[in-house]
């Protein structure tokens, strides 16, 4: 991305933060899509247990049946889960689930992929933690050969798929993100794949620290054989809207980002300049309010 040239800009619905009914996190999308933002994403999560980082079991509602309620909500932003674990369903019925929501939302829809890592919700739910990437890469070129309106045959260890295809068949590819910094799982994505996603702990929540991810993203995309420029970056950045009203916890090793429209604009613009093309914005309190006064920084983003 040139210096300067603004990025898209994105939402993350509650997830953790605390029970949010249905109603609200509609409210919470359309304020995201009346405020000018690109992207609204839902986190695909089955539980969280009580910890260290939160007093209270706790989890959001299911992914796929939110995505597709929104989809059918919502006219302009593009919608995804952030990101969606293949261990959780067939990958054959993975594919037709993401086929229909892109056809409900008119081709909005955007699939970003990773093997898990939370394995509460792994064992509470009955699903093998086991080899996780060995699983997702037979996952994967099943999910990704019939979004592509393959036939799709796959005699694998873990997965399998018998002339699968899907009908209706989709209208075009759906676009696919792939959710790891895993040098394993980059390697089997990248060179697939139309984007990436990193959480702003893994880079520090930092323009300085997104650069040198990045970095070694765009060296990953060369080894798999792929053009780095080909593969758009996409990085979650922690902004804290209230420090009174704080839903996530403040970790001195990633601070939040913070401030009026224009600094908070500012601050995007860095991570623009440090490679991501799109920044999602992972908000504490995640309300509907916040929603609309960060649609200043968008506005501020884009001259208005």
């Amino acid at each position: 991305m040139p210096a300067g040239r603004s990025p898209r800009v994105g939402i993350q619905l509650p997830e953790v933060e605390r029970p949010v009914a249905w109603a609200e996190v509609l409210a919470i999308a359309r304020a995201a899509e009346e405020s000018g933002f690109d992207s609204v994403w839902a986190g695909d999560h089955l539980l969280y247990r009580a910890g260290s980082e939160r007093p209270h079991e706790t989890g959001p509602h299911e992914a796929w049946t939110l995505l597709a309620a929104l989809a059918a909500s919502t006219e302009r932003v593009e919608l995804g889960p952030l990101v969606a674990c293949t261990a959780f369903h067939p990958p054959a019925v993975l594919a037709k689930m993401a086929a229909g929501i892109d056809a409900i939302s008119g081709g909005r829809f955007v699939l970003g992929l990773g093997a898990g890592w939370n394995r509460d919700e792994f064992d509470a739910f009955g699903l093998p933690y086991d080899r996780r990437v060995s699983r997702f890469e037979e996952a994967f070129t099943i999910i990704r050969g019939l979004l592509a309106g393959e036939r799709v045959t796959v005699d694998g260890r873990f997965h399998s798929a018998a002339d699968a295809v899907l009908h209706p068949a989709p209208a075009a590819p759906t676009k696919l993100m792939i959710g790891s910094n895993g040098p394993r799982m980059l390697g089997l994505a990248l060179p697939h794949v139309d984007a990436w996603n990193t959480w702003y702990e893994d880079y520090g929540n930092s323009a300085e620290g997104f650069a040198a991810l990045n970095a070694r993203i765009s060296a990953a995309a060369r080894e798999a054989g792929r053009d780095p420029g080909q593969v758009q970056r996409s990085a979650c950045a922690f902004v804290l809207v209230d420090r009174s009203a704080p839903e996530r916890a403040v970790d001195p090793a990633f601070p939040p980002l913070e401030g009026d429209a224009n600094r908070l604009a500012e601050r995007l613009r860095e991570l623009a300049d440090a490679g991501a093309d799109e920044i999602i914005l992972v908000v504490s309190p995640i309300t509907e309010r916040s929603v609309r006064e960060l649609g200043d920084v968008v506005a501020a983003l884009r001259g208005a």
